[in-house]
């Protein structure tokens, strides 16, 4: 039996493209891309000339019993996003849940992901965090907000240049002002930065200078407050 291959893809600079990598997507009869425009120039760069399928959060419902008895007949496949690993804040859960349930082999590459360097260049507690991905836009943000108030962990978002003005501000209120904070940017590429301070000073960096690119958003978890001696 065949299996499906999560293929982790570059997030900004090409030369993190494993050899690994390259050689299964070399080797597989399908590739289920998120944008085959956006994986096509992928695929091009390195000499790939595998098919590609289109495999995105609009069609994963409709296409996963397919493509797992694809899989099973005999057509081994890899699963790539738009960039980083598959199934991270993108689409590859949903078919590598229903391989597992169909005894279906999985196996994912080691490879590119925005959290881990962004939480590692934070400067904030790593040796234990959470992942939050993107907040809900309307419904559950402040549930969520309210939950996370009393997370002690290091907590990682990602969000958009056009919503994190909005992001930060709601910080503010939530998790105060003066809570710790990173924000990286552009990872991997040719702008890449990091801003680091409280939740306030990064507030106002943004604010005076609009950001642009991919963003991941650090957070301090909450201060461990004793209690005052009697």
């Amino acid at each position: 039996m065949s299996k499906l291959y999560l293929v982790p893809t570059p997030i900004g600079n090409l030369e993190d493209m494993t050899i690994r990598a390259i050689r299964v997507l070399k080797e597989v009869s399908l590739i289920l891309a998120e944008d085959t425009r956006t994986s096509g120039k992928l695929l091009k760069h390195f000499e790939i000339e595998t098919p590609m399928f289109s495999h995105h959060m609009h069609n994963e419902h409709k296409t996963v019993a397919v493509l797992v008895n694809r899989i099973k007949a005999g057509e081994p496949m890899a699963l790539i996003s738009d960039a980083g690993t598959p199934a991270i804040s993108d689409p590859g859960f949903l078919l590598s849940r229903a391989c597992i349930e169909a005894g279906v082999s999985i196996d994912c590459l080691p490879g590119a992901t925005a959290f881990v360097p962004a939480l590692v260049n934070s400067g904030l507690p790593n040796d234990k965090f959470i992942f939050e991905g993107f907040l809900p836009v309307k419904k559950g943000r402040q549930t969520r907000l309210t939950f996370l108030q009393e997370e002690p962990r290091t907590i990682i978002f990602y969000e958009s240049p056009h919503k994190l003005l909005r992001t930060l501000q709601d910080f503010c209120t939530y998790f105060g002002p003066e809570r710790p904070l990173s924000v990286s940017r552009e990872i991997t590429k040719l702008f890449e930065e990091t801003i680091r301070g409280t939740v306030q000073e990064v507030l106002d960096h943004y604010t005076a200078q609009p950001a642009k690119g991919e963003i991941v958003i650090v957070v301090g978890g909450k201060p461990n407050v004793k209690a005052p001696k009697k």
